[in-house]
């Protein structure tokens, strides 16, 4: 009588044991067997990391193994059993592995494909067609498409992490409560003793240091001691938080009427201005975006204020970017002053004041929100709408989706919904940041997410130019990283443009990132087709490159630059001043976050700055979704790669006051799940 061994791992996640019937099937080409209990109630197996084997009896060969059946049934309460992989031994001696890599819940039956990745038109049995129709038409009842507001991207079908499809919860919830965090966060940071005094002004900048944690030899302890510098501000357009605003300017605009006269002290190479903008030395970062957003109006005893300034910036002989003349709204007139390096010396703090919160804004809610958590999640849902699991671009992606529908399911049940957290201390809670989301929407690209053609529209691509510019610089290492290991895979299942065209599984996937989860938005440049090789493999590089390094740069820098307040301020709570000569330090104290605020957008900071426990960094993929030899080859290439890169920005960084690692790919996760 032929005799299958079958292997089962289970999962380490919590709640990983069973104590339901487990029943197992395996269907080959000549017939299938007869359910065979591998577990029932009370017994041992299944215990988490638990790898168990079992015999299957059969009476006749049942052919090539193509289908593994599990099926959970209740005993007394469900208790969802997370599976790995199953590994079959055939009556040969051949091993046949099936990843998993899922949550067995309720009772409800999986049918897994053996792990050889296939495209839709290498599929010829009709029992395999089936499968993979069925695999989708299940998922797509799971993953819907939802509007959470007019004009964002389209989200999960969920109002609460519960309601999330269990392959994508998060394993503990408790690691993800903002609520939980933030309050943690307040709490070791010894800042809850601050609390009670909500709408207090703080004394003086020295005041601030009350709450201000310092850590050895860190960046955020160089901005508290700079930050008033030219030199710290400028600087900050090119490795800080938000190093994507910054442009070249290639003639001032209308609206902003800088002289030469203005900033003959400034200039340093004994050109008039129109020449220095000529040669390239000139730079603008302009926040038209956040002209009439809604300010924050939530708490009635604090009037909050926003403003939508316009940044002119000079590289010197040094090659050091300053600022060197700053209008604070968008319509110029005697009532909106273009402030200088040469004004009275709190004038000239406050402009720059002025200018790093409204670059906080544009930071939280377009560069990191909707530029990488949202757009991810884009990508999350039409891939599990669009791709089975044995698709080889499935198995490419979801490391770099985990857990991205999650966070921002849990964003939006307690961060920036309704009197959510993000209210409590920011200038654009209340209603702003979704004006601002709807605002930025209207010009976001697909180009824009190309990293190499981000910088060359903002003219920005020069090393010889800008030598200092290290986001730019270690960008491009990893997206260049990126892109070989995902032409590396792409090669491996497609043999030509013509193989792209016929893959109807990857199409879909496309017109439903760009029909659906974009809401075929006008002019944004995303593909509803992809016809050549070259084409996916950049698509895809987008995708990963987003998920990871993206996120990376942007998100893991906050505690550094915005822990120390007067820097990045959250809310201010006075208006732009609209004359010059009359600015104090009182004034400038009272327009500055009150101490409640400023501990919760400490705790805020801090929390967001934290990786995930156990966090999967770039290249680490535990989860075997491939079993090919080939991908796995590719796969340590890629590792080698970023090691590399790691190494050469390490080297770099030895003995920098203000070292820039945040494309480092030792501190680049997989995912945005933070």
């Amino acid at each position: 009588m032929p005799s299958y061994t079958v292997t089962v791992a289970t999962g380490s996640q919590w709640f990983a044991g069973t104590d339901d019937y487990i029943y197992l099937t395996l269907v080959g080409t000549e017939g299938c067997s007869e359910k065979t209990l591998l577990d029932k109630p009370l017994y041992n197996d299944f215990e988490r990391g638990a790898v168990d084997s079992y015999d299957v009896n059969v009476t006749e060969d049942l052919g090539e193994i193509q289908l593994v059946k599990i099926e959970k049934r209740k005993y007394w309460v469900h208790d969802d059993w997370y599976c790995k992989y199953i590994t079959v031994k055939t009556p040969g001696g051949e091993y046949v592995e099936f990843p998993c890599y899922r949550w067995v819940t309720d009772d409800k039956e999986i049918v897994l494909r053996d792990g050889k990745a296939r495209l839709p038109q290498n599929d010829k049995t009709r029992l395999a067609k089936q499968h993979r129709r069925k695999e989708l038409e299940t998922r797509q009842k799971l993953y819907r498409w939802k509007e959470w507001h007019p004009g964002f991207p389209m989200s999960i079908d969920a109002n609460a992490h519960k309601e999330l499809p269990r392959d994508i919860q998060f394993d503990s919830e408790k690691g993800v409560d903002f609520i939980l965090n933030y309050t943690k966060a307040i709490e070791n940071l010894y800042v809850n003793r601050f609390m009670h005094m909500f709408q207090s002004s703080w004394s003086d900048f020295a005041d601030f240091e009350r709450i201000f944690v310092r850590i050895s030899n860190t960046i955020s302890e160089y901005v508290m001691q700079h930050w008033q510098e030219d030199f710290m501000f400028g600087y900050q357009f090119l490795n800080g938080c938000n190093p994507v605003i910054i442009k070249k300017c290639t003639a001032l605009p209308e609206k902003f009427p800088v002289t030469h006269e203005m900033v003959e002290l400034c200039l340093e190479r004994n050109l008039t201005l129109e020449e220095e903008i000529k040669e390239g030395n000139v730079y603008i970062a302009d926040y038209e975006m956040l002209e009439d957003v809604t300010p924050n109006s939530t708490d009635p005893c604090t009037i909050q204020y926003l403003a939508a300034p316009i940044c002119l910036l000079y590289k010197n002989s040094e090659n050091k970017i300053l600022p060197i003349a700053i209008q604070l709204g968008q319509i110029p007139g005697e009532n909106n002053p273009i402030f200088l390096p040469s004004d009275a010396k709190y004038d000239w703090i406050l402009a720059k004041i002025w200018v790093r919160s409204s670059d906080f804004h544009i930071h939280q809610t377009v560069t990191h929100l909707l530029r990488t958590h949202l757009i991810s999640e884009v990508f999350g849902i039409a891939m599990f709408r669009q791709l089975p699991a044995v698709h080889p671009i499935f198995k490419l992606l979801i490391p770099h989706v985990r857990f991205t529908i999650a966070i921002n399911t849990k964003a939006r049940e307690q961060l920036i919904c309704e009197c959510g957290l993000f209210d409590k201390a920011n200038a654009t809670g209340g209603g702003g940041h979704v004006q601002l989301v709807q605002r930025a929407m209207k010009d976001f690209t697909y180009q824009s997410m190309i990293f190499p053609e981000a910088i060359k529209l903002r003219e920005m691509e020069s090393q010889e130019e800008l030598p200092y510019f290290f986001y730019r610089d270690d960008g491009m290492r990893v997206w260049e990283v990126v892109k070989r290991f995902v032409t590396d895979v792409v090669n491996i299942y497609y043999d030509s443009d013509e193989s792209v065209q016929n893959d109807e599984e990857i199409q879909a996937f496309v017109k439903d990132v760009s029909v659906f989860g974009m809401q075929d938005t006008e002019n944004s440049g995303f593909p509803k087709t992809i016809k050549t090789l070259e084409k996916l493999i950049e698509y895809l590089t987008v995708v990963i490159f987003t998920a990871s390094a993206q996120h990376a740069a942007v998100n893991f820098g906050q505690y550094d630059w915005c822990s120390w307040i007067p820097n990045s301020p959250p809310t201010m709570r006075r208006p732009p001043p609209t004359e010059k000569g009359v600015t104090t330090i009182e004034f400038i104290i009272e327009s500055l976050p009150d101490r409640g605020r400023s501990c919760w957008h400490l705790g805020a900071v801090w929390a967001l700055s934290q990786f995930q426990e156990n966090e999967l960094f770039l290249g680490m993929y535990p989860d075997e979704h491939f079993i090919e030899k080939p991908v796995k080859q590719a796969m340590a290439r890629f590792r080698k790669n970023l090691d590399e890169v790691a190494s050469i920005i390490k080297e770099r960084n030895k003995n920098k006051k203000l070292p820039y690692y945040y494309f480092s790919p030792d501190r680049v996760p997989n995912s945005v799940a933070v």
